[in-house]
């Protein structure tokens, strides 16, 4: 996210004194299963519902050594590291468990680790957090997996790894014994298997066999090196990477932001190969790509750290992503939000977590972010020279809904930097009517913002945003709605000076004026046959 600058006036993070939330229609709070757009009260709102999430998997302590280094190895051409600091996070599924209860999530982990000094010091620190290890399995026959990483000056070295060659039958009877007991009552269970062994044999047997039976309503969530001996759990979710990803579509996905074109044309692959419901695969630096069983897909754009000394941001994005889901927010803004965990934490150094507060205070930054049209034309320039294409939308965009966050996703990959032009309060009441916007333009801008498809806010007070056409020039001038391109009174000036207008997904204004009606009168969600269902 590159925006940023002059605001419009009090930004939209926070809870009001009485309870209500900034950004909802008459100062109703949305429900969370019809919110779509990020803001600075939803972390803690979702945090305030404490879902009950079991993590079973691979459990590292991840160490971070470091110290100055200023001479060579006599014995090798191999830099000597003076260490003067020594620090140890729980990693891999014990990350996740971390990020989960850092997040609000009452959380239980099941797993193998050793009687050793790594082992105790892994447990320490997960009761620490809260986490309960009714099912953390000790046995004083396993060595617990660790995984050392030597720095200096802010780069690693060297990373050495130190797990069990072989893990003891009794170990593994031990942790499936408890699976059927620990998967009980629980909102949502994420299985973490990394490849070590801990999840073959007995444990995916038993762990299959009492998630089988599992409720409607408990969320599923397979985080794998390899899904495929998960598919017959039929998972909710799956989220390999771009390289797990390959390996199930038997390709090979290069570097780019093209690769989430070549993810989203395979999607039906993926989602037989996992058996899931819907699969997200994690692009590091390009963000991720959701793939649904209906044909639909969603993207999200990473905001990634020039310099990078971090790991476990995938562990954060798939706690963030099940902490969303088992409280009901929308499987699409459930992918936001995650992406928005994962980009605060590859700003800090080690395997680290992101907090409630923390997530909190990264949204609410993006309130007061709309710049003025002097300000953006100086960024839109500097993106130019770099090669990059300009995507202009605009629009009120009041109570945000499905229609507006594919919309504006589907603008976003038309070229390289996404632009949305809100109207002013006074030029939405001007279109309809003196009850509207029920949000501030202040509102409106911080959760625009807050997508990670968009790159820039800015706001317009004229009838048409012609005038802005004309100062910035976009290469593309994106529409949505019911119109072609000759019926745009902007069509004229975008070709004057060669841009393009495309038309999009038509997003119709009775979602947003039937929604504020249902939050009015109280209602709840309404379900037709021929709404396009999320899962």
């Amino acid at each position: 996210m590159t925006a940023g600058g002059a605001g419009q006036g009090q930004g939209g993070g926070g809870n009001l004194p009485d309870g209500h939330v900034p950004y909802g229609p008459a100062g109703y709070g949305p429900e969370l299963s019809e919110q779509r757009g990020l803001a600075a009260w939803l972390p803690r709102r979702l945090a305030e519902q404490h879902p009950a999430v079991l993590v079973v998997g691979d459990l590292i302590l991840d160490g971070w050594w470091s110290g100055p280094s200023d001479r060579m190895c006599r014995e090798a051409p191999a830099p000597v590291v003076d260490i003067t600091r020594r620090e140890f996070s729980p990693g891999g599924a014990a990350n996740t468990a971390m990020n989960l209860a850092s997040l609000g999530a009452r959380v239980s982990v099941a797993g193998l680790i050793g009687t050793d000094d790594a082992g105790t010091e892994l447990k320490r620190q997960l009761l620490a957090a809260g986490v309960d290890t009714t099912f953390l399995m000790e046995d004083p026959d396993l060595v617990t997996t660790t995984k050392i990483r030597i720095s200096s000056g802010g780069q690693v070295l060297l990373r050495f790894d130190d797990a069990a060659a072989e893990i003891p039958e009794d170990a593994l009877a031990a942790l499936a014994a408890v699976l059927p007991a620990a998967v009980e009552r629980q909102d949502a269970v994420v299985v973490c298997d990394y490849g070590t062994g801990v999840l073959a044999g007995p444990v995916r047997g038993r762990l299959t066999g009492a998630l089988a039976r599992r409720g409607p309503n408990q969320l599923v969530v397979v985080d794998a090196h390899d899904p495929r001996p998960w598919a017959g759990l039929e998972p909710d979710l799956a989220t390999p990477n771009a390289q797990e990803a390959a390996r199930l579509l038997d390709c090979r996905l290069s570097g780019g932001p093209e690769r989430a074109a070549v993810v989203t044309g395979h999607g039906q692959q993926l989602l037989k190969a996992t058996g899931a419901r819907a699969v997200v695969v994690t692009l590091d630096r390009d963000g991720t790509v959701l793939v649904m069983a209906d044909g639909t897909s969603h993207r999200t754009w990473a905001r990634p750290a020039t310099e990078k000394q971090a790991s476990g941001a995938g562990d954060t994005f798939v706690a963030a992503l099940t902490l969303a889901r088992a409280a009901s927010l929308p499987l699409t803004a459930s992918l936001d939000l995650a992406q928005a965990a994962a980009d605060v934490v590859v700003h800090h150094p080690g395997t680290s977590v992101c907090g409630t507060d923390e997530l909190g205070r990264y949204l609410e930054s993006f309130a007061d972010t709309a710049l003025t049209a002097d300000e953006l034309e100086r960024h839109i320039r500097a993106h130019r020279s770099d090669g990059q294409r300009v995507v202009l939308t605009n629009g009120c965009f009041d109570v945000l809904h499905r229609g507006h966050t594919r919309y504006l996703n589907q603008a976003k990959q038309l070229g390289d930097i996404l632009v949305v032009a809100l109207n002013s309060d006074e030029s939405v009441r001007r279109l309809k009517g003196p009850e509207r916007p029920i949000n501030s333009v202040a509102d409106r801008a911080a959760v625009i913002a807050a997508l990670s498809c968009v790159d820039y806010v800015t706001v317009f007070d004229t009838p048409t945003p012609i005038p802005l056409i004309e100062q910035l020039r976009p290469e593309i001038y994106a529409k949505g709605g019911d119109y072609t391109p000759e019926m745009l009174a902007e069509t004229e000036a975008v070709e004057a000076y060669g841009g393009r207008v495309c038309i999009l997904d038509y997003v119709a204004e009775r979602s947003t004026t039937a929604m504020v009606q249902r939050i009015r009168n109280g209602e709840g969600a309404v379900v037709s046959e021929t709404a396009v269902s999320e899962p």
